[in-house]
């Protein structure tokens, strides 16, 4: 999983995730976007599900993050599809918003967003 930080031409803060783990750059410029305080509760969650059975469900306006004791999942809530509309062997196509990895891999990349962004802050 390859991602980098960038600043856009106005100043935001911008992830970019590598092929199959393209959600997670989405949900963090979308859902996070460099707020702290949701930052602070996501690792706090990630410490109360470590050596748990329940997951932890944060539902977001284009995406929600499911965690659990080793793995994150991040998902688009449109990508429910309803309906037998497509012609037969066709599928849709998933990649850009489903995203899974290990809770150690996305918190180290959480750890490193925070860090840029305090580190590259006006």
């Amino acid at each position: 999983m390859d991602y980098e930080f960038l600043r856009d031409v106005t100043g935001q803060v911008i992830v970019r995730f590598s092929m199959g783990h393209e959600a997670m750059g989405h949900w963090i410029n979308e859902e996070l976007n460099g707020d702290f305080n949701l930052l602070d509760r996501i690792e706090d969650a990630a410490v109360a599900v470590k050596g748990s059975e329940c997951p932890w469900l944060l539902a977001g306006h284009e995406y929600t993050l499911l965690m659990d004791s080793e793995e994150v999942m991040i998902c688009a809530n449109q990508l429910a599809f309803a309906g037998d509309e497509m012609e037969e062997g066709m599928n849709y196509y998933d990649q850009e918003s489903r995203a899974c990895c290990g809770i150690e891999d996305f918190l180290l990349v959480l750890k490193n967003y925070r860090s840029f962004i305090v580190k590259y802050s006006a």
